[in-house]
Formats: structure tokens, C-alpha cells, sequence
């Protein structure tokens, strides 16, 4: 017998993964085009030139299709280079509406009766890192977009009602919607093969109006030295061969397809192919000065003239067919039922001067084989990343949150000391000095960065992006590291030290997380890029002495910080002036400090085995921890009577009045917690004899360094941590008490105690109070998003699970505490910190009935076939029935969830 003994043939290797290590090294860069589009540019704080600082007034809706943006673009769907040089996005018409889609509607503070609030349907179903794959979804009425009803009826509805959506207006009854998925599939790092499937959901047939549409940011209107050259774009028809073609097949194509041809100095030459024989349209990107100032403008075609055009048939395209905007419009009468395909593709064909014909674009075999790998090379990448473990809808659930961090990755423009300054030749806006980031001249946004949501944020948060970063870092840890040492770049990091917050005030404070995220990142990563921490470090050391100069008034260890995040949970505004003179000394500012000190002890004790020099930055941070955590006792920000931390007001004359709201203002202190091993002890003596020196020295700092236990190894370590042994237990029975903080959906954000007893104080004459609520706030104290009385919120859910977990590795399963308090079933902290984590998770996966709980009482998401594996990631949820509250496509932070499963299904 002769036995074959050739060796097996090596699986073939990750394409995503080759594809991510050569963006890496520099070899090609698959990052360069991606979904870097927003989807809102107007009411927005760059594109706000009024006196007042009224963004949502001054850049509406409305003037959107017909003015040209100063920083940035919008559109759906949408992609661009890293500089947006040029957009790429999706328009559509049902023949019934006022105005093309080209944009997501929406309300802004003050219209909707909760805040910001979008009033379209979109998800965001896929997305590779490279975005070698991407798949996108809208729902379109095919009723007319009641555009007027949605602004009329939330005006009419108050804080106590809930919001007026677009499922309310009846639009999609009898399923007479269009069903619009956008696929991209690269074939290189600058050629997109594009999918546009129209699918018809009603039952009569319908018309749809399709408008890929391509052109170019506005840089040369604003009189910027060396930016006045304008870019162009060419359109042609296809030429058919004598046959009638179909959107269909791969064997009956026009001999040449309809394309966009552009030019650009520094991009080159770039095309769009569209098969079929759609009619190219041309414009410019240009403000129609006409219509919205009553004045002549810079060109007679505009750049709402496509949009007048196709809706009324308007003579506002060129005739040439040349312009900086164009689109391929596409006319598809689709049956009851039906579906048509358009492919197009967009590549960029020639570096600058670009002066030679285009080549002929394949939209057949190979446009249809580049499609197939990369779709299959999702799947493979995934299958990586997202355990076995894991059931099918907690799978379908990940990738979409992890695609929703994805296509929220957006080219962020902006200059503050040009906005300040206004444009060349005309003058600056009143009141722009000493406004609003006035002191924020030196900063400017030329990147892509990851935003809270593309539409109701379409810019960056500073501990926001934190969190994503931990998620990011599961499928692209390269970027999430990125983004982590841009915001402390020196065109970003304040002189001072501050991190900035975010567009509408950049001298707000968030936070201090980026060193806890930078950990998770680092770790995730498998703990490796020590480079990279230490440039993180060496940034932080500055903010962390910012925070320490600048919030710690009385300079005793408890800190202020203002509204940190946390808008609602307290009687009144921390961030506004006081009612009473005094210092409202913080639980959560103190516990952010105390857990920041703790990250860059770690930090440090990481480098050190690389570089001694850091034993001295360790012993610092392990001081500094010990000083802050014992001045929370000291001060009294530590109830022992109702075994909780609350936030104390020190008034002018020395009295200090408890704030006694149960929230999760006095869970965080949780968070500060770390381990010492005996292994750091040996190989950082210096540390250790620093620790035994405060056992013996300073016996007050027993408690929160004192607690000691034999590790895994069989040897000692030192558990720091804001809670001591004896406090953490009485805590946790708050925090896991159901009729408190613990829902069947994860941690609320107020205790639900304060439902029949609200706190009351009576400060200066005035009384204040605190309810428990579980959705959105009805108080305009702070206001349209005024939102944290009772929901429950990702970001402060994960920390708590994340020190569950750390509290564990020291305590093992020798600690065990009631869970739920008083059921009389005690757990380990780990099992705890899993079952959490579930509860969370659980937000989002169908239950025993079919229902996700984020979808409330909405039947078309509960039940519809076509909506109900769509899943949104909203910002926040219902304390009490988990239903998805604030900004309805936000997948920043809540894709947290992503990070949840991976561990709990590892």
C-alpha cells in the first residue's frame, strides 16, 4: 500500500488581515477611501457664521441642498478620501417629495421635544476596517417625506411626551417603502465597486429616481491663498450596442457606460461608471445665492440644480455636462414586489496632471468577482474576531456594532483660529472673539476621526471616542491607537493641558478616561506596543496636571469638575454657577482622579521593566492615588450610615451639605481599583518599600492600600482601590439592589428609590430636586438632551463590570455577595460581572418572544421581517424596559456591546 504522505496544504491566509498589516506598514494605504462622509454638515458649530452662536438656526435644513459648506459635506451613504477631496454619496426621489433625498432630516434642539433627534431610518449592516467591504441600508417612503407634519407635531408635544417618528406619520403602512441597500467592495485601495439594490416593498409597482452623485468639497470660494484652482467634472452617456440592456447581467453590458470624469491638482483623475444607460447631470458645488440671499451668484448651475432639475425641470444643469457636482440619473420602474440592481464603479485612474483619456471601467466579470471575494472575506475576518461561542443573533448583533463604529469614522475639518478670524476679505463675526472657543485658537482638525454618531454628532467627543476606541481595537487596534494619540497631539491638547471635549464647547470637561482606554487598547493588542504607551503617557502627565491645578480648588484631593457627562443626576447644573457661594467637591471628579492616578501607575509599572526611569513616574502615581482616595473619607464624600458616596457642597463658611442622591455618581469611585503582584514588588523595589513606608507611617492610608491576599501564584499582592475591603461589599449591595440601580437590562443611571423619595435641598431661598425617571427627562435644566435621571447607560456599565472584574483577580471566588441583593443567592464577582454583561447584551438580542428590547413597543421593528434584524445602537436606554432612548444611531460608545460579547463568549 502506498500512503500519500504530502504535506497539508496551509489554509490561505486572512485577506482582511493582509490587507490591515500592508495599511499598517505603509505598503498600501486600503484606509485612504472610506465612509468618511458625514451624513449632517448644517447646524453645525464650523458651519455656524451668526452672532449668537445659533447653529441650528443659522445652517438649516432647508439651505442645505443650495449652499455650499465651508469644512465639511454631508450625504448618505457616502464615502471620500482622508481629505475629502472628493464625495461620493447616494440621492433618491419617490416623484412625490419636495426635494431630493440627498440628506437625512432631522430636528434640532429645540424642534424636537428631546433634544437632537434624526427622523429617517438607516443602518449600518457591515463594515471591514479597510472597508474593502461595506454594507449599508434606508428605508423611503414612497408617500411623499412628510417633512412638515414631523416639524408641526413635535413642536406641539412637550418633555412629558414622547417623539413624533417618522413610523407615527403612517408612511410606511401597507409596506409602500423602498428597501435601498448600498454594498462597496473594493478591488484596491483607491477602486470601489458599487452595489446600489432598489427593492420595492409595496404592492402596486413604483418609480424611484437614483442619483449617484459625485463632486468635489468646496475649497476655492473662500479665498484661501493657493486654493482658488477649481477641480472638474465631465459627464457622458453611454454608447449601447444595438441591444437593450439590463441593470441585471453580467453578459449584457453598454459598450461604454455613462460616466463622471474627474480632474483635481492633487487627486488626479477619477471616474464613475454606471451601467445602464442612466443620464448624467452636472452643477457646481456652489451656493445658490439666488434663493437664499437674493443675490447673484458664482455660477448660473448651482449646487441644488440637479435638485431642481429632476423635481421640477428646472433648465439648472449645464448643458455641457461640465461642473464640479454631478450624478447619473437613474429612472427604475420596479414591480410590486420587485427589485432592479445598479453597479457602478469609482476609481481613481490617474495620478495629477491626469491628462490623458480614461480607460474603460469593467462593470461585468470582474466588477462581479470583486464583489463575491470581498463579501467572503468579511465573513472570514469576522469568524475571527466573533467567538464560536457566540449564538447567530449575538453574531449579527457584533458585526453591526462594530460596522457602526465603522461608517462612523468622518473627515473632521476645522481650523478655529481661521473660524474665528472669518474668511479672508471679509471681516470676523461679531462677538466670535470672546465666544464660544475663543480660547481654543490653536487647535486644527485636518483627520478622520471616529465620531458619536455621523448625523446627531457629527464631530468628535473626547471620552466618547475613548470608548470607542476599546471596540475598534477588537478588529483595528492600529487606528484605535491612532485615534488615542491624535486628541493629544499638540494641534489638539490645549497648551494647559486640557483635552479638548467637544465642537460645541471644546472647554468642557469630560472624563478622564484616555488613560484607562489606552490601557484596554494596549492590552487588547496583546500588550506589546510599549512605544505607544509611552507616548500616550508623556501627553497625560500634562492633563493630569491640568485637572490637578484646575479642579481642585481647595487643593485637597477632592475634585469639582463639573458636569462630567453625567448632565441630569444632580439637584442642579454642576457646570453653571452654584445657587449658594461655595464648592461643590465631586464623588465621581474624585473617583475619575483617583482611577486616572491608578492608570498611569500601571502605565508606568508597564514601562518600567523596559525602562527603569519609570519607577520614579510609578511611585508618584501610587502616592498621588493614595491622597486622593483617602481625601474622599476625609472630606466626607463616603456615607457609612447609608454605605454610599455622595457629592458634598461646601459652602463659604465651612459647612458642608451632603447632596444625598442615590446615583451612579457614587458607583465610580468603584472604578479606581488595581492590583500590585508580587512580581512588580520584585522587580520594583522602590515601589514596595514606598508602600510599606505609608503602612508604617501613615496608618490612615490603610484602607485604600492596606488589603492583602495570596495571589494565583501563591504569592502576596496588594489590592489599591478607592473602596476599601470593608466599603465594597455594602456598596455593591446598593449597586445590585433591583429596587435600586440593578434592572433586568443592566445598571441604571439613578436609583429607583428616588421614585417615592425624591431628594429635595433648599439652597439660597430656591428648591432643588431629584426624581427617578427612567426615560428621558421631563427638567429643561439642562436643556434639549437633558437625560440622565434614570437611564441606563453603556459607558458607566461597562466600567463597573470592568472593576468587577478587576476586584475579582484579586478577591477570587472567596468573595461571594448577594445577587440580586436580598434574593439569598450569593455569587462570585465574576459571574456577577457575566451576568451583567448579559443583561446588557440582551438590550439588543431577540428574547423567548422574537423582541429586542431596544425597539419598545414599535410592532414594525419588533415584528417585521424586513425591520427586525436591523438593529440601531441608541444612546442610551429605558431604566425600566431597556427600549432605546437620545440619539437613535449613535454607535459609538453602545458598541461597547460588541466589546461584551467577544468576552463573554470567549
Amino acid at each position: 500500500m502506498i500512503t500519500d504522505v504530502s504535506p497539508p496544504v496551509a489554509p490561505a491566509p486572512d485577506a482582511e488581515r493582509v490587507r490591515l498589516a500592508q495599511a499598517d506598514s505603509g505598503e498600501q494605504d486600503w484606509r485612504a477611501w472610506g465612509p468618511y462622509l458625514s451624513e449632517r454638515a448644517w447646524g453645525t458649530v464650523r458651519e455656524d457664521y451668526s452672532e449668537h452662536g445659533t447653529a441650528w438656526d443659522y445652517f438649516p435644513h432647508d439651505h442645505a441642498r443650495s449652499r455650499a459648506y465651508r469644512w465639511s459635506e454631508d450625504g448618505m451613504a457616502g464615502v471620500c478620501d482622508d481629505r475629502q477631496t472628493f464625495c461620493f454619496a447616494l440621492a433618491l426621489w419617490n416623484g412625490r417629495d419636495p426635494i431630493l433625498k440627498e440628506r437625512m432630516f432631522g430636528l434640532g434642539g429645540d424642534g424636537g421635544n428631546h433634544g437632537e433627534d434624526a427622523k429617517d431610518y438607516w443602518w449600518y449592516l457591515d463594515s471591514t476596517p479597510t472597508h474593502s467591504w461595506m454594507t449599508w441600508r434606508y428605508h423611503y417612503p414612497q408617500a411623499a417625506f412628510p417633512y412638515d407634519e414631523l416639524v408641526a407635531v413635535n413642536a406641539l408635544r412637550g418633555r412629558d411626551d414622547t417623539e413624533y417618528e417618522l413610523v407615527d406619520t403612517g408612511v410606511f403602512d401597507d409596506d409602500r417603502y423602498w428597501a435601498v441597500t448600498v454594498d462597496y467592495a473594493k478591488a484596491s485601495p483607491t477602486d470601489l465597486c458599487v452595489r446600489i439594490t432598489v427593492a420595492n416593498r409595496g404592492d402596486r409597482a413604483a418609480t424611484l429616481h437614483v442619483l449617484p452623485t459625485l463632486w468635489f468639497r468646496n475649497t476655492w470660494s473662500w479665498g484661501l491663498p493657493g486654493s482658488d484652482r477649481q477641480p472638474r467634472l465631465v459627464g457622458a452617456e453611454a454608447r449601447p450596442p444595438g441591444r437593450r440592456t439590463r441593470t441585471t447581467r453580467s453578459d449584457a453590458r453598454p459598450a461604454e457606460s455613462a460616466r463622471l470624469v474627474g480632474e483635481h491638482r492633487v487627486l488626479g483623475q477619477l471616474v464613475l461608471a454606471g451601467d445602464g444607460t442612466p443620464t448624467p447631470l452636472l452643477c457646481d458645488n456652489e451656493s445658490n445665492a439666488e434663493r437664499l440671499w437674493g443675490l447673484p451668484g458664482r455660477s448660473p448651475y448651482p449646487k441644488d440644480g440637479i435638485n431642481d432639475h429632476v423635481v421640477s425641470g428646472a433648465d439648472t444643469v449645464n448643458p455641457e455636462r461640465v461642473g464640479t457636482k454631478g450624478a447619473l440619473h437613474y429612472v427604475l420602474h420596479v414591480p410590486a414586489g420587485g427589485q432592479q440592481e445598479i453597479r457602478l464603479r469609482l476609481t481613481r485612474t490617474a495620478p495629477p496632471p491626469a491628462d490623458t483619456p480614461p480607460p474603460p471601467l469593467d462593470l461585468g466579470a470582474d466588477w462581479e468577482a470583486v464583489v463575491r471575494a470581498r463579501r467572503y472575506e468579511a465573513d472570514r475576518f469576522f469568524a475571527g474576531v466573533v467567538p464560536a461561542a457566540a449564538t447567530e443573533d449575538e453574531t449579527l448583533v457584533a458585526r453591526q456594532a462594530i460596522a457602526g463604529l465603522m461608517w462612523g469614522k468622518q473627515f473632521y475639518h476645522f481650523d478655529v483660529k481661521r473660524w474665528l478670524d472669518g474668511d479672508p476679505g471679509s471681516s470676523p463675526p461679531p462677538g466670535r472673539r470672546h465666544g464660544r472657543n475663543s480660547a481654543w485658537w490653536h487647535m486644527t482638525s485636518f483627520d478622520v476621526i471616529s465620531m458619536p454618531d455621523p448625523w446627531e454628532y457629527p464631530w468628535y467627543a473626547a471620552w466618547d471616542l475613548a470608548f470607542h476606541c476599546v471596540s475598534i481595537a477588537r478588529v483595528d487596534p492600529a487606528f484605535a491607537k491612532s485615534q488615542l494619540l491624535l486628541l493629544l497631539r499638540e494641534w489638539y491638547l490645549h497648551p494647559n493641558g486640557q483635552i479638548p471635549a467637544y465642537e460645541w464647547a471644546f472647554g468642557d470637561v469630560n472624563p478622564p478616561v484616555h488613560a484607562w482606554a489606552a490601557l484596554k487598547v494596549f492590552e487588547i493588542d496583546g500588550g506589546r506596543d510599549h512605544e505607544f504607551l509611552a507616548r500616550v503617557l508623556h501627553k497625560l502627565l500634562l492633563n493630569f496636571t491640568w485637572w490637578v491645578n484646575r479642579k481642585d480648588t481647595g487643593g485637597n484631593n477632592v475634585f469639582e469638575g463639573g458636569f462630567l457627562g453625567l448632565d441630569n443626576v444632580g439637584p442642579f447644573d454642576r457646570s453653571a454657577a452654584l445657587p449658594v457661594a461655595g464648592v461643590l467637591e465631586q464623588s465621581d471628579g474624585t473617583g475619575w482622579m483617583a482611577m486616572y492616578a491608578l492608570n498611569l501607575l500601571d502605565m508606568a509599572i508597564i514601562l518600567a521593566e523596559h525602562d527603569r526611569a519609570y519607577v520614579d513616574v510609578a511611585t508618584k502615581f501610587f502616592e498621588h492615588f493614595a491622597y486622593i482616595a483617602a481625601a474622599a473619607y476625609d472630606q466626607g464624600l463616603w456615607d457609612a450610615e447609608d454605605a454610599f458616596f455622595y457629592d458634598v457642597l461646601r459652602l463659604a463658611d465651612g459647612t458642608k451639605v451632603p447632596l444625598k442622591v442615590r446615583s451612579v455618581v457614587g458607583l465610580l469611585p468603584l472604578a479606581a481599583t488595581t492590583r500590585l503582584t508580587a512580581g512588580t514588588m520584585d522587580r520594583m523595589p522602590e515601589l514596595g518599600a514606598r508602600l510599606r513606608w505609608f503602612l508604617t507611617n501613615r496608618p490612615e492610608y490603610a484602607d485604600v492600600l492596606g488589603a492583602r491576599r495570596l495571589g494565583p501564584d501563591g504569592r502576596n499582592q496588594r489590592l489599591l482601590s478607592m473602596v476599601g475591603p470593608e466599603q465594597v461589599v455594602r456598596l455593591l449591595a446598593r449597586m445590585l439592589d433591583t429596587d435600586e440601580f440593578l434592572s433586568e437590562y443592566g445598571l441604571r443611571t439613578l436609583s429607583r428609590a428616588h421614585l417615592d423619595r425624591p431628594f429635595s435641598v433648599t439652597l439660597g431661598g430656591q428648591e432643588f430636586s431629584v426624581g427617578y425617571e427612567p426615560a428621558e427627562s421631563t427638567s429643561g435644566l439642562f436643556g434639549g438632551n437633558s437625560n440622565w435621571r434614570g437611564p441606563i447607560w453603556m459607558p458607566t456599565n461597562f466600567l463597573l463590570i470592568s472593576a468587577l472584574r478587576d476586584y475579582a483577580a484579586f478577591y477570587g471566588d472567596d468573595l461571594q455577595v448577594e445577587y440580586p441583593t436580598r434574593s439569598g443567592r450569593k455569587h462570585t464577582l465574576d459571574e456577577i460581572a457575566d451576568d451583567l454583561s448579559a443583561r446588557l447584551i440582551a438590550l439588543f438580542t431577540r428574547d423567548d418572544w422574537g423582541r429586542r428590547a431596544i425597539y419598545g413597543a414599535c410592532r414594525i421593528f419588533q415584528t417585521h421581517p424586513d425591520w427586525r434584524d436591523l438593529v440601531a445602537f441608541p444612546e442610551y436606554f429605558h431604566g425600566d424596559n431597556g427600549a432605546g432612548l437620545g440619539a437613535w444611531h449613535q454607535t459609538g460608545w453602545t458598541a461597547l456591546v460588541a466589546d461584551l460579547i467577544l468576552t463573554l463568549r470567549r
